[in-house]
């Protein structure tokens, strides 16, 4: 069953390093190959749970490659038991 996760990670960096650094993250979310949405407050990405995890460790990683040494993270998961859980049907109506 597909899930949705929404991910927001705030690398503890000075101000002028911190946009750089979360890039690095949503490239890795962008390289995945799932569905994604980036916003101002996360990035909602969605799969099976466990690609999606696997996709929070790897964005986790890219952050301390590209100089974070400590990371805030926020993750939001919503899933069903027999039914996947999408983007398309949270937001699909605004687009």
């Amino acid at each position: 069953m597909k899930s949705t996760l929404t991910l927001q990670i705030v690398p503890i960096v000075e101000p002028a390093r911190l946009y750089p650094i979360i890039d690095e993250a949503i490239r890795v979310i962008q390289n995945s190959g799932l569905e994604y949405v980036v916003s101002p407050s996360g990035t909602t990405i969605e799969g099976e749970l466990n690609h999606l995890l696997q996709v929070v460790e790897q964005a986790q990683q890219a952050c301390f490659s590209a100089g974070a040494d400590e990371l805030s993270v926020d993750i939001k998961i919503h899933r069903r038991k027999n039914k996947d859980t999408t983007i398309v049907e949270k937001t699909g109506k605004y687009n």
